[in-house]
């Protein structure tokens, strides 16, 4: 018996770390995604000078990936549901990563229009395919730190990326620089291909056994209109104030408080860094919830929370007399607007089931289409009020929906307040 009982648990902790090796390597690839799409934001000016290209050719070539990126995301799910996360990822890493030397080999603008394009549409998968795998692997329990871990890398990749490639473009020119972000991939899509599996074991019942608790709804009520529309509304609020700060801030910091580029530079990064922080403890929030009596409201409470620091940044941001209280304010801002990312992943795990690409597709299709409108509307309601204040305002009001549509968000529910009872199907 000794032996039997030592053996089952060498087999757990076995099971146990390959599980953290999977939220490893998916962690990895968040922080290559965010370096690689934001390669040709930081090349602009070498890009623009050798292709000839003005301001607004360049504005076009970067809608390009969000258009791609926003297109493919319903695709790219459903292709993770019907053929698993194994090839639809380790394929679409391979071709994005083909992509960024074809952008570096581009000679025109509608050459590089087309492979920006292609390249979006080939990062799609990432967070679809990404949000199968944890499904798969993870426990309900588990999701929220594996989510909060994923997208954290996610904005650390975003904030070294500047940094990062100033000094390869320092040391290369753009077209090589763009040939070594694509070895990376390539050497991290060769890696997932040898080592990772769909399922931590041949079995596919494996994915029922995972879940033994977890109620099993119909196709038809899991792809419900009314029970997702507002999962998809609450993430295109959240993506319409996280964008702003990979897009607007640093010229608004600029502008605003009359910066130098290298000190609204500094200043952008602190709230990038701060919402990796705000992902973790999201995440933990999550899990800890769920193994207490509110398990029922563990994707609901960080969301909502999340929501209301959101808006309260951003109205911080409307009235900061001075850089450093706005700084403060859009740090608030994107921490709250990224507490609600980690819950949204979950939930679509939870509702999802063998569908869980294709729903988080749709929702990250939201999502894109929130940052992409976010993007437009700070030039457009700045051209049309003189001022910057009505963006912000319209971004406060996004996140106040926000909260109205997580009170109406149910993934989980079960008879009784204690963890562990039986849970069911939400009908209401």
């Amino acid at each position: 018996m000794p032996d039997i009982e030592d053996h089952g648990q060498r087999n757990h902790h076995a099971a146990n770390l390959k599980r953290i090796c999977v939220v490893a390597i998916l962690v990895v690839l968040s922080m290559i995604t965010y370096v690689d799409r934001t390669a040709i934001s930081t090349a602009k000016e070498a890009v623009a000078t050798e292709l000839g290209l003005s301001d607004m050719a360049m504005g076009m070539a970067f809608s390009a990936f969000a258009l791609g990126y926003a297109l493919m995301q319903i695709p790219a799910g459903w292709l993770a549901d019907k053929f698993g996360p194994r090839v639809i990822l380790g394929g679409a890493v391979s071709i994005w990563s083909m992509l960024t030397v074809l952008t570096g080999a581009s000679w025109s603008f509608h050459s590089l229009l087309t492979f920006i394009f292609l390249f979006g549409a080939g990062e799609a998968a990432v967070f679809p395919c990404s949000g199968r795998a944890i499904r798969n692997w993870l426990e309900p329990g588990q999701r929220g730190r594996a989510n909060g871990a994923i997208f954290a890398g996610s904005r650390i990749g975003a904030a070294l990326s500047y940094p990062l490639l100033v000094g390869m473009l320092a040391i290369w020119n753009w077209r090589n620089a763009f040939r070594i972000l694509a070895i990376v991939g390539i050497a991290w899509a060769i890696l997932w291909f040898i080592w990772f599996r769909d399922f931590p074991s041949t079995d596919r019942s494996s994915e029922t056994a995972l879940e033994p608790d977890q109620f099993t709804p119909s196709t038809q009520t899991r792809l419900s209109a009314m029970r997702l529309a507002p999962a998809m509304i609450q993430y295109f609020a959240s993506n319409f104030t996280n964008f702003i700060c990979l897009s607007w801030m640093l010229p608004y910091l600029k502008t605003e408080y009359e910066l130098t580029s290298a000190h609204a530079a500094l200043y952008s990064m602190i709230p990038l860094l701060f919402g990796a922080t705000s992902q973790a403890i999201a995440g933990w929030m999550v899990d800890r919830l769920y193994s207490s009596g509110l398990r029922h409201w563990s994707r609901r409470i960080p969301a909502v929370i999340g929501f209301a620091l959101s808006a309260a940044g951003l109205m911080a941001v409307v009235f900061a007399p001075s850089v450093l209280i706005a700084v403060c304010g859009f740090t608030i801002a994107v921490f709250g607007a990224d507490m609600t990312i980690t819950p949204s992943w979950v939930f679509c795990a939870d509702v999802g089931g063998k569908h869980t690409g294709g729903i988080s597709g749709a929702m990250n299709m939201f999502g894109s289409i929130g940052a992409f409108v976010s993007a437009n509307a700070f030039p457009f309601l700045h051209m049309k009020t003189g001022r910057s204040t009505a963006y912000f305002l319209l971004a406060a009001i996004l996140d106040i929906a926000g909260i109205i549509c997580w009170l109406q968000m149910r993934s989980l529910h079960f008879r009784g307040q204690r963890p562990g009872r039986e849970l069911v199907e939400v009908t209401e």
